[in-house]
């Protein structure tokens, strides 16, 4: 045998006994992973309430509240939130913001990301088929329950605070609502009544009180250039931005919520706005203190404007 060919027959070996050890090592973390399901499901009664994944994959799913209606199906639009817990010690590892959603097709919720969950090798996209399953079992308003192991999840690698080999307790919570324009008005009346407040629905379907009514130049359109003292707040309170002395911008650089409103008042208008999230940052939110759909409100106040 020459030399040649007890090399080749070497790496043969080392390919084959690496190959094996991973797949023993996958199958022990499947077998692992299916007994902790298992066993959680029998000792918390839910042996006739959990759904096991019809394709046989691995994961498990409760409907813990039906919602109303229709049930869902892949091409329509959900509006929901996830959070995702350590199904041993109930720690929450993620919760998608509550001021504002997720939103998609039901087709694409397996499209899972979360900037926080990147790795060395992953950008922080998942596909958890799970999630659509579930969602397809509810009507809107409907909330699931997913147990998902650990190799159909985040795997032996983890993800951001999320350890290796975690076995997954995902809870989905979908809105009533099917369009964010919908639930964006739910939330800005629900707060106005919670404030006690009173104000006037624009068309474009923004909010506002009149505090001040100015009397100076009227704003002419988007291209006028705006001095503006400004307060920005989310639903809970928390400012996000603010400048109290004066900012100059083209209206039509800024935000579609300012860009509709400003122009229907005078410089020395003090007024406050509750904007739906399609009129602030929209589905993108803005990279940081504002999550994707999220209603927002502002203080402003006109200094000037040249037309």
């Amino acid at each position: 045998m020459n030399k040649f060919t007890k090399l080749s027959l070497f790496t043969l070996l080392v390919v084959t006994v690496l190959f094996s050890a991973c797949k023993k090592e996958y199958e022990t973390i499947q077998t692992t992973d299916n007994a902790i399901i298992a066993s959680y499901i029998s000792k918390n009664n839910l042996t006739s309430s959990m759904i096991p994944d019809p394709d046989k994959s691995g994961f498990y799913y409760q409907v813990t509240s039906p919602g109303t209606g229709n049930n869902f199906k892949n091409p329509d639009s959900v509006l929901y939130n996830l959070t995702v817990k350590s199904l041993s010690s109930g720690a929450t590892y993620l919760q998608s913001p509550l001021l504002g959603n997720l939103a998609t097709f039901v087709g694409y919720t397996n499209q899972f990301y979360n900037s926080s969950l990147a790795t060395s090798t992953n950008s922080g996209a998942y596909d958890f088929p799970a999630i659509r399953a579930a969602i397809l079992s509810l009507k809107p308003g409907g909330v699931a329950r997913i147990l998902m192991p650990s190799y159909l999840a985040f795997g032996r690698n983890g993800a951001g605070n999320i350890p290796s080999n975690e076995v997954i307790d995902l809870i989905v919570t979908t809105y009533p609502y099917q369009k964010q324009a919908l639930l964006d008005d739910n939330r800005i009346t629900t707060f106005l009544t919670s404030k006690g407040l009173t104000a006037t629905k624009d068309p474009s379907g923004i909010y506002y009180i009149v505090n001040t009514l100015g009397t100076g130049e009227v704003v002419n359109g988007v291209e006028s250039t705006v001095n503006i003292k400004y307060t920005g707040r989310t639903l809970d309170g928390a400012v996000f931005d603010s400048n109290a002395d004066g900012y100059s911008a083209v209206l039509s650089q800024l935000i579609l919520g300012w860009r509709v409103m400003v122009p229907k008042f005078k410089v020395g208008t003090k007024f406050r706005m509750f904007i739906p999230s399609a009129y602030a940052y929209g589905s993108g939110g803005n990279g940081g203190s504002i999550p994707q759909n999220t209603p927002i409100e502002f203080d402003l106040e006109i200094v000037s404007v040249t037309n």
